[in-house]
Protein backbone atom coordinates (compact mmCIF):
# COMPACT_ATOMS: atom_id res chain seq x y z
CA UNK A 1 0.00 0.00 0.00
CA UNK A 2 1.86 3.64 -1.02
CA UNK A 3 1.67 5.60 1.98
CA UNK A 4 0.93 9.40 1.66
CA UNK A 5 3.36 12.10 2.49
CA UNK A 6 1.98 13.76 5.37
CA UNK A 7 3.20 17.65 5.23
CA UNK A 8 3.83 19.48 8.90
CA UNK A 9 1.41 21.69 9.45
CA UNK A 10 4.15 24.44 9.58
CA UNK A 11 4.91 23.87 6.23
CA UNK A 12 1.47 23.66 4.95
CA UNK A 13 1.55 27.39 6.62
CA UNK A 14 3.84 28.65 4.85
CA UNK A 15 2.82 27.88 1.71
CA UNK A 16 -0.62 29.26 2.37
CA UNK A 17 1.46 32.22 3.17
CA UNK A 18 3.69 32.54 0.39
CA UNK A 19 1.71 33.69 -2.48
CA UNK A 20 0.25 36.66 0.15
CA UNK A 21 4.08 37.64 0.80
CA UNK A 22 4.78 37.49 -2.78
CA UNK A 23 2.83 40.05 -3.76
CA UNK A 24 3.87 42.74 -5.42
CA UNK A 25 3.71 46.51 -3.17
CA UNK A 26 0.53 48.20 -3.17
CA UNK A 27 0.35 51.75 -5.31
CA UNK A 28 2.30 53.93 -3.46
CA UNK A 29 -0.43 56.92 -2.44
CA UNK A 30 0.26 60.60 -3.25
CA UNK A 31 0.53 62.93 -0.52
CA UNK A 32 -3.45 64.14 -0.75
CA UNK A 33 -4.64 60.49 -0.40
CA UNK A 34 -2.57 60.06 2.33
CA UNK A 35 -3.85 63.09 4.01
CA UNK A 36 -7.48 61.12 3.76
CA UNK A 37 -6.21 58.22 4.69
CA UNK A 38 -4.75 59.36 8.39
CA UNK A 39 -7.16 61.82 9.03
CA UNK A 40 -9.19 59.69 11.34
CA UNK A 41 -5.84 59.07 13.34
CA UNK A 42 -4.17 62.16 12.77
CA UNK A 43 -4.89 63.70 16.28
CA UNK A 44 -4.59 60.81 18.52
CA UNK A 45 -1.57 60.66 20.83
CA UNK A 46 1.86 59.56 19.36
CA UNK A 47 1.89 56.86 21.12
CA UNK A 48 -1.10 55.74 19.91
CA UNK A 49 -0.96 56.34 17.12
CA UNK A 50 2.72 54.29 17.08
CA UNK A 51 0.99 51.21 18.20
CA UNK A 52 -2.34 51.44 15.50
CA UNK A 53 0.48 51.82 13.10
CA UNK A 54 1.86 49.07 13.81
CA UNK A 55 -1.24 46.44 14.40
CA UNK A 56 -2.42 47.74 11.13
CA UNK A 57 0.16 45.53 9.44
CA UNK A 58 -1.42 42.59 10.77
CA UNK A 59 -5.25 43.68 9.32
CA UNK A 60 -6.59 39.72 8.95
CA UNK A 61 -5.61 39.82 13.04
CA UNK A 62 -7.40 42.73 13.72
CA UNK A 63 -11.24 41.42 13.69
CA UNK A 64 -10.60 38.49 16.23
CA UNK A 65 -8.81 41.01 18.64
CA UNK A 66 -11.49 43.41 18.15
CA UNK A 67 -14.04 40.61 19.53
CA UNK A 68 -11.51 39.65 22.23
CA UNK A 69 -10.66 43.13 23.45
CA UNK A 70 -14.98 43.38 23.36
CA UNK A 71 -15.77 40.44 25.45
CA UNK A 72 -13.21 41.31 28.08
CA UNK A 73 -13.17 44.81 27.83
CA UNK A 74 -14.89 44.61 31.81
CA UNK A 75 -10.86 43.65 32.48
CA UNK A 76 -8.34 46.11 33.40
CA UNK A 77 -4.60 46.74 34.57
CA UNK A 78 -3.07 43.58 36.07
CA UNK A 79 -5.77 41.39 35.77
CA UNK A 80 -6.20 42.38 31.43
CA UNK A 81 -2.35 42.13 31.17
CA UNK A 82 -2.57 38.51 32.99
CA UNK A 83 -5.73 37.43 30.84
CA UNK A 84 -3.83 38.49 27.56
CA UNK A 85 -1.08 35.93 28.64
CA UNK A 86 -2.97 33.42 30.09
CA UNK A 87 -4.97 33.34 26.87
CA UNK A 88 -1.92 32.70 24.96
CA UNK A 89 -3.24 34.74 22.46
CA UNK A 90 -1.78 33.88 18.93
CA UNK A 91 -1.59 37.44 17.65
CA UNK A 92 1.02 39.70 16.91
CA UNK A 93 1.81 42.04 19.59
CA UNK A 94 1.51 44.99 18.27
CA UNK A 95 -2.01 43.74 17.80
CA UNK A 96 -2.19 42.32 21.65
CA UNK A 97 -1.06 46.43 22.53
CA UNK A 98 -4.73 47.63 21.14
CA UNK A 99 -6.50 45.01 23.31
CA UNK A 100 -7.01 47.58 26.37
CA UNK A 101 -8.81 50.05 23.75
CA UNK A 102 -11.78 48.28 22.23
CA UNK A 103 -13.05 50.86 20.82
CA UNK A 104 -9.96 51.51 18.81
CA UNK A 105 -10.17 47.87 17.37
CA UNK A 106 -13.84 48.71 17.09
CA UNK A 107 -13.36 51.33 14.24
CA UNK A 108 -10.52 49.31 12.95
CA UNK A 109 -12.12 46.02 12.32
CA UNK A 110 -15.82 47.92 11.39
CA UNK A 111 -13.49 49.24 8.44
CA UNK A 112 -10.83 47.24 7.22
CA UNK A 113 -10.49 48.35 4.16
CA UNK A 114 -8.98 51.56 5.64
CA UNK A 115 -7.29 49.69 8.69
CA UNK A 116 -5.72 47.51 5.35
CA UNK A 117 -5.05 50.65 3.31
CA UNK A 118 -3.40 52.50 6.36
CA UNK A 119 -0.95 49.01 7.66
CA UNK A 120 0.04 48.52 3.30
CA UNK A 121 0.79 52.13 3.55
CA UNK A 122 3.32 52.31 6.73
CA UNK A 123 4.45 48.79 5.61
CA UNK A 124 5.59 50.54 2.08
CA UNK A 125 5.81 54.27 2.47
CA UNK A 126 6.27 54.89 6.16
CA UNK A 127 8.00 58.50 5.86
CA UNK A 128 5.15 59.47 3.91
CA UNK A 129 2.63 58.06 6.03
CA UNK A 130 4.78 60.49 8.97
CA UNK A 131 5.02 63.42 6.76
CA UNK A 132 0.95 63.21 6.29
CA UNK A 133 0.03 63.27 9.98
CA UNK A 134 2.09 66.12 10.45
CA UNK A 135 0.35 67.81 7.63
CA UNK A 136 -3.04 66.94 8.98
CA UNK A 137 -1.52 68.16 12.51
CA UNK A 138 -0.23 71.49 11.49
CA UNK A 139 -4.07 72.46 9.68
CA UNK A 140 -5.44 71.76 12.90
CA UNK A 141 -3.76 73.30 14.72
CA UNK A 142 -3.76 76.07 12.75
CA UNK A 143 -7.17 76.48 12.36
CA UNK A 144 -7.55 76.67 16.43
CA UNK A 145 -8.70 73.15 16.91
CA UNK A 146 -5.10 71.02 18.10
CA UNK A 147 -4.35 72.79 21.46
CA UNK A 148 -2.59 72.06 24.72
CA UNK A 149 -5.18 71.04 27.43
CA UNK A 150 -5.44 68.88 30.65
CA UNK A 151 -5.41 65.93 28.82
CA UNK A 152 -2.84 66.52 26.26
CA UNK A 153 0.18 68.72 25.47
CA UNK A 154 0.82 69.70 21.97
CA UNK A 155 4.27 70.50 21.12
CA UNK A 156 4.98 73.54 18.56
CA UNK A 157 8.55 72.88 17.05
CA UNK A 158 9.49 71.68 13.90
CA UNK A 159 7.41 68.70 13.99
CA UNK A 160 3.96 68.54 16.14
CA UNK A 161 3.55 66.39 18.71
CA UNK A 162 1.00 65.15 20.91
CA UNK A 163 1.69 63.57 24.50
CA UNK A 164 -0.82 62.93 27.06
CA UNK A 165 -0.01 64.65 30.86
CA UNK A 166 -0.37 61.29 32.40
CA UNK A 167 2.11 58.69 30.45
CA UNK A 168 -0.10 56.53 32.20
CA UNK A 169 -3.43 57.66 30.44
CA UNK A 170 -3.79 57.91 26.94
CA UNK A 171 -7.08 59.67 26.21
CA UNK A 172 -8.88 58.98 22.77
CA UNK A 173 -10.19 62.06 21.43
CA UNK A 174 -13.40 62.42 19.15
CA UNK A 175 -13.25 64.54 16.55
CA UNK A 176 -14.66 64.64 12.91
CA UNK A 177 -12.38 64.84 10.44
CA UNK A 178 -14.45 67.04 8.50
CA UNK A 179 -14.49 70.39 10.84
CA UNK A 180 -11.08 70.15 12.25
CA UNK A 181 -8.68 70.31 9.06
CA UNK A 182 -10.96 73.02 7.73
CA UNK A 183 -11.48 76.88 8.42
CA UNK A 184 -14.02 77.42 11.28
CA UNK A 185 -17.84 78.59 10.37
CA UNK A 186 -18.25 82.07 11.74
CA UNK A 187 -19.64 81.50 14.96
CA UNK A 188 -18.29 77.99 15.38
CA UNK A 189 -17.17 77.39 19.00
CA UNK A 190 -13.55 76.03 18.43
CA UNK A 191 -13.01 74.71 21.64
CA UNK A 192 -15.55 71.97 21.36
CA UNK A 193 -13.94 70.64 17.58
CA UNK A 194 -11.93 68.25 19.86
CA UNK A 195 -13.59 65.95 22.64
CA UNK A 196 -11.17 64.83 25.14
CA UNK A 197 -13.46 63.02 27.43
CA UNK A 198 -12.61 59.00 27.05
CA UNK A 199 -9.36 57.18 27.60
CA UNK A 200 -7.78 54.42 29.29
CA UNK A 201 -4.84 53.80 31.81
CA UNK A 202 -2.18 51.93 30.38
CA UNK A 203 0.23 51.19 33.64
CA UNK A 204 3.50 48.98 33.75
CA UNK A 205 1.33 46.14 33.45
CA UNK A 206 1.41 46.96 29.64
CA UNK A 207 5.40 47.62 29.58
CA UNK A 208 5.95 44.06 27.46
CA UNK A 209 3.82 45.52 24.93
CA UNK A 210 5.61 48.59 24.52
CA UNK A 211 3.38 51.14 26.10
CA UNK A 212 5.38 53.66 27.80
CA UNK A 213 8.53 53.07 25.33
CA UNK A 214 7.44 53.86 22.27
CA UNK A 215 7.61 57.28 20.36
CA UNK A 216 8.42 58.91 17.06
CA UNK A 217 11.33 60.16 15.50
CA UNK A 218 9.60 62.69 13.30
CA UNK A 219 12.64 64.01 12.06
CA UNK A 220 14.11 60.93 11.09
CA UNK A 221 11.32 59.35 9.65
CA UNK A 222 11.52 56.61 12.66
CA UNK A 223 8.98 54.92 15.06
CA UNK A 224 10.19 53.50 18.21
CA UNK A 225 7.79 50.46 19.75
CA UNK A 226 8.92 48.77 22.76
CA UNK A 227 12.28 51.01 22.71
CA UNK A 228 13.20 49.68 19.42
CA UNK A 229 12.69 50.96 15.91
CA UNK A 230 9.79 49.49 13.72
CA UNK A 231 11.70 47.74 11.20
CA UNK A 232 8.80 45.66 9.36
CA UNK A 233 8.45 46.36 5.48
CA UNK A 234 6.17 45.27 2.72
CA UNK A 235 9.69 43.63 1.50
CA UNK A 236 10.20 41.61 4.91
CA UNK A 237 6.76 41.22 6.52
CA UNK A 238 6.37 37.72 6.11
CA UNK A 239 10.24 37.72 8.29
CA UNK A 240 10.03 40.28 10.42
CA UNK A 241 9.73 39.93 14.23
CA UNK A 242 9.88 42.98 16.48
CA UNK A 243 11.52 42.35 19.85
CA UNK A 244 9.18 42.59 22.66
CA UNK A 245 10.63 41.50 26.04
CA UNK A 246 8.18 39.31 27.88
CA UNK A 247 5.52 39.05 25.50
CA UNK A 248 5.43 35.16 24.60
CA UNK A 249 4.68 34.17 21.26
CA UNK A 250 2.75 31.39 21.16
CA UNK A 251 1.52 28.20 18.50
CA UNK A 252 -1.12 26.13 18.61
CA UNK A 253 -4.33 25.38 20.27
CA UNK A 254 -5.01 27.66 23.10
CA UNK A 255 -6.35 26.82 26.77
CA UNK A 256 -9.80 27.09 27.39
CA UNK A 257 -10.98 30.10 28.11
CA UNK A 258 -10.89 30.86 31.69
CA UNK A 259 -13.13 34.24 31.72
CA UNK A 260 -16.26 34.68 31.65
CA UNK A 261 -17.07 36.89 28.12
CA UNK A 262 -19.36 40.26 28.58
CA UNK A 263 -19.58 42.56 25.70
CA UNK A 264 -19.78 45.81 25.51
CA UNK A 265 -23.69 47.04 26.26
CA UNK A 266 -24.66 49.43 23.67
CA UNK A 267 -24.75 52.63 25.76
CA UNK A 268 -21.22 51.85 26.64
CA UNK A 269 -19.88 51.53 22.44
CA UNK A 270 -21.91 54.66 21.88
CA UNK A 271 -20.08 56.57 24.86
CA UNK A 272 -17.02 55.45 23.47
CA UNK A 273 -18.35 56.62 20.17
CA UNK A 274 -18.89 59.85 21.04
CA UNK A 275 -15.29 60.31 23.19
CA UNK A 276 -17.37 60.01 26.41
CA UNK A 277 -16.41 58.07 29.42
CA UNK A 278 -18.30 54.98 29.48
CA UNK A 279 -20.34 53.81 32.84
CA UNK A 280 -18.84 50.11 33.00
CA UNK A 281 -22.11 47.94 33.31
CA UNK A 282 -20.94 44.44 33.75
CA UNK A 283 -17.54 44.51 36.35
CA UNK A 284 -18.26 42.85 39.14
CA UNK A 285 -20.98 40.23 37.77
Amino acid sequence: MKMRKVIPATMLAALALAPIFGQAPPPLLPPQQLDQVVARIALYPDPLIAQILAGATYPDQIGPAAMWADQHHYLTGAALAGAIQGDQLPWDPSVQALLPFPSVLEMMSADMAWTTQIGNAFLAQQPDVMDAIQRERRKARDFGYLRSNGQIVVGGGPYITILPTNPAFIPVPYYDPAIVYFAPRPGFAIGGGIRFGFGITIGAFFRPWGWGVGRFDWGGHAVFINDRPWGRTWANRGVYVHPYEGVRRVEGPRPVEQHRLEERSPREREAARRGEKPREEHRGR
